[in-house]
């Protein structure tokens, strides 16, 4: 960030993925996890002129099974992950954009099953390196407007 003020964001904050369709999530900013996630209730492998995608199933929602977006990508890489409990699993990664504010960057995020996690998607630092700084006690500096945007959304 040479020559540039840093911006400030919460511990929590509400983010989008336009390149997955996603038009909010809550994120959790998680300093302490090096790699990003995002919930995922299923993932489908597939072939797609000779190069490996991925599909799969976000509900951005805890507590809403009737908000669904179902997404594409191309599949970046398969990584061994192991989660803040020690448990490790190999996990899909795919490359996409963020969008938080006005600011939107490429990243990249694994595929993972967050069910019985609070947040649905989780932001890491590699993903806010040189981006923000995050000030643990504040929440959604960005506004809860992007929350909105399912208003009208119709389950696929």
């Amino acid at each position: 960030m040479k020559g540039q003020t840093a911006q400030i964001i919460g511990w929590r904050e509400w983010i989008s993925f336009p390149g997955l369709g996603i038009p909010a999530i809550k994120s959790k900013i998680d300093t302490g996890a090096r790699s990003s996630a995002i919930h995922t209730y299923m993932i489908e492998p597939f072939e797609k002129s000779g190069q490996e995608y991925v599909r799969f199933g976000v509900h951005p929602f805890k507590k809403r099974r009737d908000v669904e977006v179902i997404c594409e990508a191309p599949v970046l890489d398969k990584r061994i992950v192991t989660d803040s409990g020690g448990h490790s699993e190999l996990r899909y990664v795919v490359n996409t954009l963020v969008k938080i504010g006005e600011q939107s960057w490429p990243i990249e995020v694994t595929l993972a099953s967050r069910e019985t996690m609070l947040f649905r998607c989780l932001l890491g630092r590699t993903a806010l390196a040189g981006k923000y700084i995050i000030d643990p006690v504040r929440s959604f500096v960005f506004g809860r407007n992007l929350r909105r945007e399912y208003r009208d959304w119709n389950a696929a």
